[in-house]
């Protein structure tokens, strides 16, 4: 398993007793699996209330990540403690992780594999001008603004979403200046599709 500097070191801060006792290292990982299996699942929780908010959220995030990797390799037992190790967690901690993914296993799989394989991909774009002469307050404002509608199809549930959205002249010659326009449109349509 493969994870990043920010989630490495957070995981390092997981295994550091110092910054994490047990009690709260035990709230922190029941709150980062409840967070990644529920949608609205938080991090309030009386034994984390002792611990420093900077090292809280990179702890939290360091565990959703290690959480979702391991989930999406279906990793063992084995692989997991190597990754742990790997980030200097005592034998404790490694043996708690362990538990609480296998436990959650099952509910982590069925979720990943509810995203499916393959992000949905723009099969038509319609667009439309508007131009806005007033504003609100009735001052003059001349403005064009774009309205765009994408046709989306996912090739994994046949589902063809529409997602619309309006932007400025300005916004619309930012965006196709690079790849920062795709990349949000993607996005987008991602977060349009898992709602």
């Amino acid at each position: 398993m493969e994870l990043s500097a920010y989630a490495q070191g957070g995981c390092r801060l997981l295994g550091d007793p110092r910054r994490l006792s047990r009690r709260a290292y035990a709230a922190l990982l029941r709150a980062a699996f409840r967070g990644v299996l529920q949608p609205h699942g938080g991090v309030a929780d009386p034994e984390l209330s002792d611990v420093d908010p900077a090292v809280l959220k990179q702890c939290h995030a360091a565990a959703a990540a290690c959480i979702l990797e391991a989930g999406r390799q279906r990793a063992d037992r084995a692989a997991l403690s190597a990754c742990l190790e790997e980030c200097k967690l005592d034998r404790e901690r490694i043996e708690q992780f362990c538990t609480e993914y296998q436990k959650n296993r099952e509910a982590l799989e069925e979720l990943l594999g509810s995203i499916g394989r393959a992000p949905p991909h723009v099969t038509d774009v319609s667009w439309r001008l508007a131009y806005r002469i007033q504003t609100h307050e009735l001052h003059r404002a001349y403005q064009p603004t774009y309205l765009l509608t994408l046709s989306t199809e996912n090739s994994d549930t046949g589902a063809q979403p529409d997602l619309s959205f309006s932007c400025t002249m300005e916004q619309l010659q930012a965006g196709g200046k690079g790849r920062i326009c795709c990349a949000t449109l993607l996005v987008m349509v991602f977060i349009e599709v898992v709602k």
